[in-house]
């Protein structure tokens, strides 16, 4: 049976981490769903990046709680999807304005969320390189 490592990455700071990563699950979801429910015509390439974001941080959320050494594979996974997530869909935010009439939670690269998408990606990887799974112990 693999180890488990899920009480080491969700303690002490990873408690936080995984606290913020669900708000912004159950952030994402939510304005992503109503975006694509009551206006899905206005810009649908935005708000289905907004629910990919979701489903990203669900992941990573899910993950972290998890924290076998499949799950710590897939965290790193789903935290380096985020951050190329944030800084294309932030970049393009700028350049292709109509792709972006909406906020949503990558569009200048988090804004409407305190820039917190763009500094949490780098926070969840650097936990996650903190906790490998094969040191057994966290990185000093």
């Amino acid at each position: 049976m693999p180890e488990q490592h899920g009480s080491r990455l969700a303690s002490g700071p990873g408690r936080i981490l995984v606290f913020v990563y669900g708000v912004f699950a159950v952030a994402a979801t939510g304005r992503s769903a109503v975006q694509l429910g009551l206006h899905a015509d206005r810009a649908p390439l935005a708000y289905s990046l907004s629910l990919v974001a979701a489903v990203v941080y669900l992941a990573a959320t899910t993950c972290l709680l998890l924290g076998s050494d499949r799950a710590w594979r897939i965290a790193v996974l789903a935290c380096s999807i985020e951050l190329l997530g944030v800084l294309v869909v932030g970049t393009l935010s700028y350049v292709v304005t109509d792709w972006f009439p909406d906020k949503t939670v990558w569009s200048h690269f988090g804004q409407g969320y305190g820039y917190f998408p763009l500094v949490l990606p780098f926070v969840g990887l650097w936990w996650l390189r903190r906790n490998t799974p094969e040191r057994g112990t966290p990185r000093r």
